[in-house]
């Protein structure tokens, strides 16, 4: 019997660690900590299925979240957001995440007069905002460090 019935949805799509017993929490963690990077599941029937390393991986990241408090949401690619959640998950107002989508930055489609974005666009949006940001922040340094501008912390003055 399947444990997931029909697509996930943000109702039933999170883990919250307080909802979970510590103690079994952690010795789930140590076991992943001490085991090779090949596991298998032992089906109810007692076969044995090895769980692919991609799979196991996110469980690892799923387990270590979860040991240090933090909530952990799966969200499937295709998961769309409204505008409003969309910026949330941005960290924008939803304005300005509206003068995006207007200027087809981020991709949206329409359900009635409602935009809706998908989650994998968000991301794609996402992973290239940040790395523009550290591209700009990495040519910001070295033009400081080649005009002699950086010091560091408690010299007086001349460069280390």
């Amino acid at each position: 019997m399947p444990i997931l019935n029909g697509m996930l949805s943000t109702k039933n799509n999170r883990i919250d660690p307080s909802n979970l017993d510590r103690g079994e929490l952690e010795r789930l963690g140590v076991y992943i900590d001490s085991v090779p990077e090949t596991v298998s599941l032992i089906g109810p029937d007692g076969r044995r299925t090895l769980l692919p390393l991609p799979i196991y991986r996110q469980l690892i990241r799923m387990v270590d979240a979860l040991r240090r408090g933090c909530a952990v949401a799966m969200l499937p690619e295709d998961e769309t957001f409204t505008s409003q959640a969309a910026a949330d998950f941005l960290g924008m107002s939803r304005q300005f995440l509206v003068t995006l989508l207007d200027k087809r930055e981020i991709p949206y489609h329409r359900v009635g007069a409602h935009r809706r974005i998908y989650f994998k666009d968000l991301m794609t949006y996402k992973e290239k905002r940040d790395q523009e940001r550290s591209d700009i922040l990495d040519e910001l340094a070295r033009e400081v460090d080649e005009a002699g501008m950086y010091f560091q912390k408690g010299t007086s003055g001349t460069k280390s």
